[in-house]
């Protein structure tokens, strides 16, 4: 049994440091081009995001060692830590606005995106609580439900429709997990459906996204150009594609090809067998995660387990969707693989986190204590 959770251990940590690492090549492919263009340097962006990786590889080693009892004990620190986070996009010569959305904040020798910690920061709050409380009774599920209000608001003034969308499964899934009843679940639904329907009316650039959505050709120099592109980069790449570094989307066609479509450059390089194979890996990460988390040695680390396995495959299916056309056009990034440093220590340290865990229910670890 104890060499059994060793190897999902593993697996989990090499699958995660392969995707990372395989996710530097495809950034240079797709990057490459615009890159020098734009910076003269084509390999800007994989330099940064090799940084970062150094950087992220510490923090899930170290996060390896720590007693997950801290995070417990710490969490509205925590979460009132991502929030103040959150808030620092809106002030005048911190946040950083591009395209229209206020995202980052800068740090000087770099940016940050608080959303990628907020998601992580309420997955240990609301572990702590499905660990306290029942979520039979509808007055315990107040504080998950207030925080997760929070942390969307202020994501959604950002804007940032897709990160919201995906804290917002997450916690459903962790609800759910929890033992949530449905028809609490029933009594949430309907302000949510309803304010996610005027949130999309209230913004005339939703609306028109959600018609590219319907129909991208009606507008393929407007709202439709980016998924008819991601079309044409998956559809030319057939079954093996066109080979690796040969993308021809990449040249200035199919923008943030490094980030939120770096996918549709995977389809177009190593075609239906290479986003099969990519896909694979994730189902791989998300079932070690479960088992992580399954035979956790406490409640709020099996809570904890399954909140962060569901951040990364929720995030990885909701990019999966937008570069398909399956959903309304809306930018997130791939775990592990799209460019973004604060996206890739975040998901790191989660796999830190899940490893953590699983080598306390390896030694048979239960109820740590904070000395």
């Amino acid at each position: 049994m104890k060499e059994r959770w060793k190897i999902h251990n593993k697996l989990l940590v090499s699958c995660a440091i392969f995707l990372s690492l395989f996710g530097l090549v495809v950034q240079y492919s797709a990057s490459s081009y615009s890159a020098l263009n734009q910076f003269g340097d084509a390999f800007y962006y994989v330099k940064k995001q090799a940084i970062a990786l150094v950087f992220a590889l510490v923090v899930m080693y170290a996060l390896k060692f720590i007693n997950t009892e801290w995070l417990k004990k710490w969490r509205y620190a925590i979460l009132g830590f991502s929030l103040v986070l959150l808030a620092l996009v809106f002030v005048p010569k911190i946040g950083v606005e591009n395209y229209g959305a206020k995202r980052w904040i800068n740090l000087g020798f770099t940016t940050m995106q608080p959303s990628d910690v907020a998601k992580f920061a309420l997955v240990i709050f609301i572990a702590a609580c499905l660990d306290k409380k029942s979520m039979l009774s509808f007055k315990n599920m107040l504080p998950v439900l207030i925080s997760t209000a929070l942390v969307c608001v202020l994501i959604m003034l950002e804007p940032n429709m897709s990160v919201t969308m995906c804290v917002g499964i997450t916690v459903v899934i962790m609800l759910i997990v929890g033992g949530c009843k449905f028809k609490h679940f029933m009594i949430m639904a309907i302000p949510v459906i309803a304010g996610v329907i005027v949130l999309i009316l209230i913004e005339p650039y939703r609306v028109k996204r959600l018609m590219a959505f319907i129909d991208p050709w009606a507008s393929p120099l407007g709202e439709g150009y980016q998924l008819i592109q991601s079309y044409y980069a998956l559809g030319s790449g057939g079954l093996f594609g066109l080979g690796l570094f040969n993308s021809r989307q990449k040249y200035l066609f199919l923008t943030f090809a490094e980030s939120d479509f770096i996918l549709s450059v995977v389809g177009e390089e190593l075609g239906f067998v290479g986003v099969v194979m990519i896909l694979s890996i994730f189902f791989v990460v998300t079932y070690c995660g479960i088992k992580i988390a399954k035979n956790a040695g406490s409640r709020f680390d099996c809570y904890l387990a399954c909140g962060i396995s569901a951040v990364i495959a929720v995030q990885a299916l909701l990019n999966v969707a937008v570069i398909s056309g399956s959903i309304p056009p809306t930018g997130i990034p791939l775990p592990f693989v799209s460019n973004g440093g604060t996206s890739l220590v975040c998901f790191m340290s989660g796999i830190g986190i899940l490893e953590n865990i699983g080598s306390k229910s390896q030694e048979g670890y239960l109820n740590h204590k904070i000395y």
